[in-house]
């Protein structure tokens, strides 16, 4: 907390929020098989907070867009009324989907590719168009959305009931199928040989001529992929992160971190390169990096030992050597085997000042301060009740999920996800002891969780786990309530304004308030 004048009294910790239930698309009735292609994967608010976007694992994105603050009118005077305080919370409407990516084989590797979405990041709207960068395992695309007035004849040249004959216009329109048009305006009758005219003026000839008037009633989104870049990766892209800059974007997977120029979708630069000239030397792998919010010249990276290394673009071409690193010295003794798993960190996130970053491992929310790399400036436990069970999650693959973690715009509350579809929101001000726990369902509250009738199905691995039949049966946490393996929430995104989460339950995204 910044320092203030004397006789200030220390700002007091912001005071529990209450979460209710907003909103849910694609929620499941009772009993509903859950396809594996509709699972979420992916889900990321705008700068603005007035669009979503989602992915999921069969190459869609599915776009949002809020609707309640546009019932606020333009005027002085209906912008006088929204002085006082009213009730209303964000709400989203289905805008628009695509087919962002399909499933690929690489022949000269044997490898098949998922079609599933990994990330998406907003990039700057321009001309009322919104962008986005999508990308699954190997491929980037930079898609651009805009509504498209659609073109209508309103009026023909010539009034069809004035027109006489056996075949007006009216008619031909109807019978086009059955007839072939000819180049002098005509057509021929298939049932006879005769050539017929389109139509014929009435007695006495047209009194005035009416031109085709063209009208734009209605509106369509198209949406367009700009480009493609792709050939860039020889391992999984586990991360993108746009620039401050507007113009450049990272991409990053085990070994190396790329820098792209968003109109270049031929040439990118390694900027990070860990792959050791030996494989067998191998210790870490790149796991989440992200750009810093307002420093185009700074980014950092996770990896699976636990540590973050923060890195400046301009001190070389190559950034093999950090300018800071942030990692927690383990407590001598506590070393087991499963001491590196855990401690790998599978998301990042700066918060928007960009002074703090927050990070995910398996069992804990770790918030770092850039400029104390002593170690984290706050820890909080999520996962501490599962210590006892390591062995049943590393049997069955849950060990190696990848939970996200998101801040709200203040960077006073921080939330991350859990199994049994639950997630976590913590206060991380100082004397905060904010720690709510809430289910991705209509009743957000509801602590004790139902086992459900038919575990969501992954393409993860933790589809292996499933089919052994070991150790995946709901369990007890620290409060008793029951969890499971099988149902987990992996996505969660928070508006980058007001107290609003929105995060995903299988194919279901529900929305919460506050």
């Amino acid at each position: 907390m910044n320092g203030g004048d004397e006789g200030d009294v220390a700002a007091a910790p912001p005071p529990q929020l209450d979460w209710k239930f907003s909103q849910v698309f694609g929620e499941r009735t009772a009993g509903e098989e859950v396809q594996e292609v509709d699972i979420i994967s992916a889900i990321e608010f705008d700068k603005s907070g007035d669009h979503l976007a989602t992915g999921d694992r069969g190459g869609r994105v599915v776009l949002f867009e809020r609707t309640d603050v546009k019932e606020i009118g333009g005027s002085r005077k209906d912008l006088e009324k929204t002085d006082y305080p009213t009730s209303r919370h964000p709400e989203f409407r289905y805008k628009t989907e695509f087919q962002s990516h399909e499933p690929e084989f690489d022949y000269l590797k044997s490898l098949e590719i998922e079609e599933k979405i990994n990330k998406i990041r907003w990039c700057q709207t321009a001309n009322g168009a919104l962008f986005l960068l999508s990308t699954n395992d190997k491929t980037i695309k930079f898609w651009k959305v805009q509504e498209k007035k659609i073109k209508k004849i309103a009026s023909m040249n010539v009034d069809p009931s004035k027109v006489v004959g056996k075949n007006n216009i009216a008619s031909s329109s109807v019978s086009s199928s059955t007839n072939s048009y000819l180049a002098n305006g005509g057509y021929k009758d298939k049932s006879s040989t005769n050539l017929i005219n389109d139509f014929k003026f009435p007695p006495g000839g047209i009194p005035s001529l009416r031109l085709p008037v063209v009208t734009y009633n209605e509106t369509s989104l198209v949406p367009r992929c700009k480009r493609v870049y792709a050939h860039a990766h020889d391992y999984h892209i586990n991360s993108i992160s746009n620039n401050s800059d507007g113009e450049t974007f990272i991409s990053a997977d085990d070994l190396r971190i790329n820098l792209w120029n968003l109109e270049i979708s031929n040439q990118s630069f390694n900027i990070v390169d860990v792959k050791p000239a030996n494989m067998e030397d191998l210790t870490e792998v790149i796991t989440c990096a992200e750009f810093h919010p307002t420093h185009c010249s700074t980014l950092a990276y996770s990896s699976s030992k636990g540590s973050i290394r923060l890195v400046d673009l301009r001190q070389s071409a190559l950034c093999d050597k950090h300018s800071k690193l942030f990692e927690e010295h383990e407590a001598p003794g506590s070393r087991s085997f499963f001491t590196e798993i855990i401690a790998s960190i599978s998301d990042i996130k700066f918060g928007r000042d960009g002074r703090y970053i927050l990070s995910r491992d398996y069992m804990t929310l770790k918030l770092w301060d850039i400029n104390m790399d002593s170690g984290p400036v706050s820890t909080f436990q999520v996962h501490e009740y599962l210590r006892p069970r390591l062995c049943d999650l590393y049997e069955n693959d849950s060990i190696f999920d990848k939970f996200e973690c998101c801040l709200s715009g203040d960077s006073q509350r921080i939330a991350t996800g859990s199994y049994s579809n639950l997630f976590r929101v913590f206060g991380c001000a100082p004397g905060s002891t904010e720690a709510t726990t809430l289910e991705a369902s209509k009743n957000p509250m509801r602590r004790q969780v139902q086992t459900p009738s038919r575990p969501s199905r992954s393409l993860s691995s933790i589809t292996r786990a499933v089919r052994r039949g070991g150790a995946e049966s709901p369990g007890v946490d620290a409060n008793g309530n029951s969890f499971d393996f099988t149902t987990k929430l992996l996505h969660l995104a928070w508006h980058p304004s007001e107290n609003s989460i929105a995060c995903a339950a299988a194919n279901s995204l529900y929305m919460y308030y506050a």
